[in-house]
């Protein structure tokens, strides 16, 4: 069993599959910051100084207790964290987008099919052209 699992482990496939899962967490990283600290802030701005990440409807306000300490947080819907991470996904949708746009244009386009040979008369042709023969 071990050595099924090392055969498995060791495939190419595997191993560049584990290598593309950590640099595309690490893309996705870069990206959340890109648009939490590059993107939204003019945004925001442009919308009247709205931080994004603080939009959301309050459903159930936060309950204090006398020393003014969270005893049951909000139940919120947090639809500006929301519109970040639609953000997100579109930045890095539009990124992979280019980058397979530029694969495609370094790949030589595949060879055009030979047209098929004639495949010539069929057996039903041939058997007549005997029997014709024949009949000569």
């Amino acid at each position: 069993m071990w050595s099924e699992f090392k055969a498995f482990i060791l495939r190419g496939n595997v191993l560049e599959l584990a290598v593309a899962v950590i640099v595309a967490g690490a893309f996705g990283t870069i990206v959340t910051s890109f648009t939490n600290d590059i993107i939204m802030p003019p945004i925001g701005m442009l919308l009247g100084g709205v931080d994004f990440s603080d939009l959301a409807m309050t459903l159930q306000a936060a309950e204090m207790n006398d020393a003014g300490e969270v005893v049951k947080e909000a139940v919120q819907i947090r639809y500006g964290a929301f519109i970040q991470t639609i953000i997100n996904f579109l930045i890095i949708a539009f990124a992979i987008f280019m980058l397979l746009k530029a694969y495609k244009s370094t790949q030589e386009p595949a060879p055009e099919a030979a047209p098929a040979p004639d495949p010539g008369p069929s057996t039903e042709d041939l058997l007549a052209e005997i029997r014709d023969l024949l009949k000569k």
